[in-house]
């Protein structure tokens, strides 16, 4: 048996030493202690604003002209209410939720199979379509919006002939299609290399059992891949809540999602001096980013586990 405090050699003739003799792990190394005095700052620059903002969503008008850092001096419900209900932020909020959601179905329903059949499968003009896919991540979805309202536009001239409001643009609907449109070149990247590196043996096991190659697609690698889909709908997801370019632009009516609706709120509130309002539709926009990140992050932390094990 090999003693573990051997150093052993590589393909590249290099000596590599296993982690015991690097060090205790306990100890307290100049490395360690810098490593860890920037991650506590780090965290801290993230922290305290996320905690300041729910802080002073609760506070009344009046606590706001004495010093920023005091406490409330009791939780002022009624600003959520206003934001809600005044701002319109509840309206506003349902419309963010649903266009995300659909979006989410939408690039996952599409990337999942074209992922698969990329990884998995050889015909002719695969390496152009990954190409393809490949340059499409180089491409900020804010240069184009332009050209996407204006194809829309144009299609609308079209579409008024039967419909004279129009379908395409202010449409929640054809909101959701262009942000997973233009979502698909990384979630089908990212799913494609999940794919690629789980091992044949079990598609030849399944096959041997009977198996045809949509049922070994949806039954074995669909939820093998809980992991890589769960990293791919967490960047999806704050893509699309976060957005504001792309909606702004082509929800040109009342109905807006809630982050063009909070800017809305921000104009008017700075005017009137309400920040209390303000400070609570921002802790409203940030409430959904907090849930999924907790419900996704156990996945996230896997996928990132699986990495460094390969």
């Amino acid at each position: 048996m090999k003693n573990a405090n051997m150093e052993t050699k590589t393909s590249h003739g290099f000596h590599m030493k296993p982690a015991k003799n690097r060090g205790d792990a306990h100890a307290w190394t100049v490395g360690r202690i810098v490593g860890e005095f920037v991650l506590v700052i780090s965290a801290l620059m993230i922290l305290i604003p996320v905690v300041w903002v729910f802080i002073a969503s609760f506070k009344d008008k009046s606590e706001f002209y004495g010093s920023p850092w005091t406490w409330p001096k009791g939780f002022h419900w009624q600003n959520y209410v206003e934001a809600f209900q005044d701002a319109h932020l509840g309206k506003y909020f349902l419309t963010s939720v649903v266009v995300t959601l659909v979006a989410m179905v939408i690039a996952l329903v599409v990337a999942l199979p074209c992922a698969y059949v990329l990884a998995r499968f050889d015909f002719p003009g695969k390496k152009i379509i990954k190409l393809g896919i490949q340059a499409g991540l180089f491409i900020n979805v804010n240069y184009i919006v332009v050209p996407i309202f204006l194809m829309l536009v144009g299609a609308d001239k079209f579409v008024m002939k039967f419909l004279p409001s129009g379908f395409f643009v202010n449409n929640a609907f054809i909101l959701a299609v262009v942000y997973a449109a233009t979502s698909l070149p990384f979630t089908v990247f990212l799913l494609q290399d999940f794919f690629a590196t789980i091992p044949t043996t079990y598609e030849e096991a399944a096959l041997i059992d009977g198996a045809s190659q949509f049922t070994i697609m949806v039954r074995i690698f669909f939820p093998m891949a809980g992991p890589a889909i769960s990293m791919s709908m967490l960047f999806n997801f704050l893509s699309y809540w976060n957005d504001y370019i792309i909606s702004m632009t082509l929800m040109t009516g009342e109905n807006k999602t809630v982050q063009v609706g909070l800017l809305n709120l921000m104009q008017t509130q700075k005017a009137a001096t309400n920040y209390g309002r303000l400070y609570a539709g921002m802790a409203i926009v940030m409430i959904p980013v907090l849930i999924f990140y907790a419900l996704v992050q156990k996945k996230l932390l896997e996928t990132s586990n699986m990495g460094g094990i390969k």
